[in-house]
């Protein structure tokens, strides 16, 4: 103990005193906060409410969700509201169609449902809380163009769907909320719809060689057989030999509304697209899979990388991957970036009979600090707030 005291002590001699309070100061900061986050678990009907502070993670506590009692419901998305007063929860399975769940965050009282289209999925909100937008995959019904349900959360009804493409996924909003972002999964294509028209307005090609941006929505095209994508848990299957398609997955806006970046599972790249040029800016090789994609204010592009059981940090202006991270299990899926840019939090779903987990990757070590095992299969993931140290 003297040993470190003298160390402390002539580290402390050599540093300004400026600089000293500022180290002294971001350490504080980062143990006095407290972290929570909601996790769907799609194979265990649970939501889960993950506590990270400077005891560790652990779950806060769960619930159980879903109508059938016999059969796996299977929540899949999760979405906080932008005033933090309840939680959207998608649940894929229903007879034939699915459903979205509202919940208060005060009690885990169930505030409302609706029912929308086959499997909805990923969703989100617009800036101001008032519509949520929620893909309907439709993994279990046949190979046609699907949609994207808008609801009002407020009275939780949906009020239009609009037609998109076969196996849409992803759901973002750009920073301003008059836009949203999704892709088609066996479609190649990225979809933007203008929030105030409640339309598609644009749609993007993103096959290698093929790449074109369009006006108006896109037309049913031809795809691979979904065996290939579809039979080994959505993306989790590699590519054919030679088959170089995009099989997108997910689209994340930057901050600035000046791009939008396309997670590419098939090809493992991420595409950069310009949003306002509407035209292709680079594509950036990524892990094996990529899958999700998330960012933070200061410019840096996480994603999970599916078949690598991995994550990866991006700078978004220059491409360069700054780190890949291992994680605990395989099966990677979602990302929910804490406000301040201090942590990502990283689903992963596990293989077989393993539970879920949710990893803590630090942004500014780069190094996962953190795990706590959740239900099977841990997907849709959300921050909800961070609090002071009491």
């Amino acid at each position: 103990m003297h040993i470190i005291v003298a160390v402390w002590n002539a580290i402390r001699s050599f540093l300004p005193p400026t600089l000293l309070i500022t180290v002294l100061s971001a350490g504080a900061a980062a143990q006095d906060r407290t972290y929570f986050v909601y996790v769907a678990s799609e194979a265990a009907d649970k939501i889960a409410l993950i506590r990270f502070g400077p005891g560790g993670a652990v779950v806060d506590h769960e619930i159980t969700t879903g109508l059938m009692p016999t059969d796996i419901d299977g929540p899949h998305g999760l979405a906080v509201s932008p005033d933090k007063s309840s939680y959207y929860v998608s649940i894929a399975h229903g007879q034939p169609n699915g459903s979205v769940w509202k919940y208060s965050t005060k009690n885990d009282m169930l505030l409302g449902r609706v029912t929308l289209g086959m499997f909805p999925a990923t969703m989100d909100l617009t800036p101001d809380g008032d519509f949520l937008y929620v893909v309907n995959f439709n993994l279990h019904g046949d190979m046609v163009p699907s949609s994207v349900s808008v609801v009002t959360p407020e009275d939780m009804t949906e009020i239009v769907r609009i037609p998109t493409c076969t196996m849409p996924h992803g759901s973002r909003f750009n920073a301003g909320g008059t836009r949203h972002y999704s892709v088609c999964m066996m479609d190649e294509q990225l979809v933007e719809i203008d929030t105030a028209a409640l339309k598609v307005s644009r749609h993007f090609i993103l096959t290698k060689g093929s790449e074109a941006g369009m006006n108006g929505a896109p037309m049913r095209t031809s795809h691979k057989d979904r065996s290939s994508q579809v039979s080994g848990g959505h993306g989790t299957e590699a590519p054919k030999p030679g088959d170089m398609s995009c099989s997108p997955t997910w689209a994340q806006p930057s901050k600035i509304n000046t791009s939008v970046f396309v997670a590419c599972n098939g090809s493992s790249e991420i595409v950069e697209i310009d949003s306002k040029e509407w035209k292709l800016v680079r594509r950036i090789p990524a892990g094996a899979g990529v899958y999700n994609l998330g960012m933070t204010k200061d410019g840096r592009l996480i994603a999970t990388n599916r078949r690598d059981q991995s994550v990866s940090v991006f700078d978004a202006q220059t491409g360069k991957e700054l780190a890949r991270v291992p994680t605990k299990r395989k099966v990677v899926h979602g990302i929910a970036v804490s406000p301040d840019d201090r942590y990502a939090f990283i689903s992963v779903e596990g293989i077989a009979a393993e539970p879920g987990t949710v990893e803590v990757l630090d942004l500014k070590t780069l190094k996962m600090v953190a795990s706590v095992d959740v239900g099977q299969q841990a997907g849709g993931i959300d921050f909800w707030k961070m609090d002071e140290r009491e």
